[in-house]
């Protein structure tokens, strides 16, 4: 019986898909550029990639940056009862 070299590792997992030198993710609007070619497909697949160029730049995932956004959004002061329990 011979032995498999282990070329992936559990720990692999976590990482983000990457389709050669950027994230799987910006790939997706080439995909749609290539089944529907037009100027303005091809604009949103070049802002998208540069968007999330832009979020590796500075380090964020997309997970991250949805978290990042969220508590952006909602603001440093938390109600501890909804609006409309207060009277």
């Amino acid at each position: 019986m011979t032995q498999m070299a282990v070329t992936s590792y559990w720990r692999d997992s976590a990482r983000s898909p990457r389709f050669f030198f950027m994230d799987a993710y910006a790939a997706l609007p080439f995909v749609v550029l290539f089944l529907h070619i037009r100027l303005w497909t091809f604009l949103l697949a070049l802002t998208t990639t540069l968007f999330f160029a832009l979020l590796e730049r500075f380090g964020f995932t997309i997970p991250v940056f949805k978290r990042w956004l969220r508590v952006f959004i909602g603001g440093s002061y938390k109600f501890a009862r909804p609006w409309w329990r207060y009277q």
